[in-house]
């Protein structure tokens, strides 16, 4: 017990072992941590809007395996035997893609359709070198803005 008394009164001493951070060691720690959670934040964000921007890329080409069929079905794109318009079933994607993506059905007449994904709100900020996502009838794909490796 006194030996434990005797070193933490020799701690107490002017020019004693210093034990623990400073201030400026701990403020360096801080500021590199907040550093690389800005990078990371950065990153993850990038991730998220590419994987969105494939999903509605996944989503088109449904709509355009969707399309054929009915043309396989009718012969034509706009109806059916019937004469009742062509319009996507109901859940075409996944619900998770809804606040991001409008993906649509334009341009279609008896020989030709195009499907187009158009992004909203915060994905259209941060995708703006893709922009609108669209496909026809036979196969070809564009994006508005004209970025490469959007599909």
């Amino acid at each position: 017990m006194s030996h434990f008394i005797q070193d933490v009164r020799s701690d107490l001493r002017v020019g004693g072992t210093q034990q623990g951070f400073s201030l400026i060691e701990l403020m360096v720690v801080v500021a590199i941590v907040a550093v690389l959670s800005v990078v990371a934040y950065a990153s993850y964000d990038w991730a998220t809007t590419k994987t969105r921007r494939k999903e509605a890329a996944g989503c088109i080409t449904q709509g355009a395996q969707f399309m054929e069929r009915f043309y396989a079905t009718n012969l034509r794109y706009d109806k059916t035997l019937a004469g009742a318009a062509v319009a996507f079933p109901a859940p075409l994607c996944n619900d998770d893609l809804t606040p991001y993506y409008n993906v649509t059905l334009s341009a279609v007449s008896a020989t030709t359709y195009t499907v187009q994904a158009v992004p909203l709100g915060t994905q259209a900020t941060r995708d703006t070198s893709c922009g609108t996502l669209a496909m026809n009838q036979a196969g070809t794909k564009t994006a508005s803005g004209g970025g490469s490796g959007c599909w």
